[in-house]
């Protein structure tokens, strides 16, 4: 048998807690990661996991092989690194998690770039606004918004994103524009709320070096950025959004930016993953991102 692939195997079995996620994340039939199992422990001649119906559990035999397979399968990697570096042709596929605005505003339009640089490497995009576990689901690399959660995730700092207010010319000229935030009780917003905990996201302001929150009343909520935006865009309230993902319809004049006396507080941009060890293809990766984002005065601020 491949040894190499039954340590891989093993290795994913048991950081997911699970042979169907295993088999997810590695694209391969339940059961054939299921026979790879048999056979690995038929080599060996001890048995590595226990398996229940509800749970895989790994034996000491198990947990003393794991050690070995991770670092033997972690300079196999180291390896194969060093020798595409020294051919500058990284190849392989890479899963990448972020959200949808974010890939289709920021990478897919710049993705072609990125292929011409490194043909070899396919991208995986997983969208989605949501927590997940790096580990379990096979993702090398997770691009978000925002503060992050405590975890043992390593962080790379890309940006900062620039936030703005803004709303329709048409719903403004009938409304007027607010001189300040305190004006905002009168208008009607469109509002963004967490599809994880149903939290509504309040409007910030910078006000004399304090951040001012403001909770707007309005006919309509959503959990999706390209949604809000748009949401925006059709008059149907104000709209406090990253600036990059409204650039446009400002630049069109679909939308009209307000209160620019009164900033909102810019939000960081991370590209997390899950070890340092980080694979060739991976690492150029995070490398064009942040060029990329260096290139946006919405981001990289």
């Amino acid at each position: 048998m491949d040894i190499l692939q039954g340590m891989a195997v093993f290795k994913r079995i048991v950081d997911a807690s699970s042979f169907t996620k295993a088999a997810d994340s590695l694209e391969m039939p339940r059961a054939t990661v299921s026979t790879l199992m048999r056979s690995l422990e038929l080599h060996l001649g001890v048995r590595l996991l226990n398996r229940t119906t509800r749970r895989v559990q790994v034996t000491d035999d198990g947990a003393l092989y794991y050690e070995y397979c991770a670092r033997i399968l972690a300079e196999v990697s180291d390896a194969e690194s060093a020798l595409s570096n020294k051919r500058q042709r990284p190849r392989g596929t890479i899963r990448v998690d972020t959200s949808i605005t974010f890939a289709a505003t920021v990478l897919i339009p710049r993705m072609r770039d990125f292929h011409s640089l490194y043909p070899d490497i396919a991208v995986k995009l997983g969208l989605a606004d949501r927590a997940i576990d790096l580990v379990q689901e096979g993702v090398d690399c997770v691009i978000r918004i925002g503060v992050l959660d405590d975890s043992n995730l390593v962080a790379r700092p890309l940006g900062r994103v620039r936030m703005t207010t803004c709303a329709a010319p048409d719903y403004l000229d009938q409304m007027g524009e607010p001189a300040t935030p305190d004006d905002l009780e009168r208008y009607r917003a469109v509002n963004y709320f967490s599809s994880q905990t149903g939290r509504m996201y309040p409007f910030e302001f910078e006000v004399d070096g304090t951040v001012v929150r403001k909770q707007i009343d309005g006919g309509v909520a959503v959990n999706d950025g390209q949604v809000y935006v748009t949401s925006g865009v059709e008059g149907l309230g104000l709209i406090q959004a990253p600036r990059f993902t409204v650039a446009k319809a400002i630049e069109a004049g679909a939308l009209r930016e307000i209160l620019s006396d009164f900033p909102c507080p810019s939000l960081p941009l991370s590209l997390l993953y899950p070890h340092r060890r980080l694979s060739t293809r991976v690492r150029v990766f995070s490398e064009w991102v942040y060029e990329l984002v260096q290139r946006n005065p919405d981001l990289s601020g």
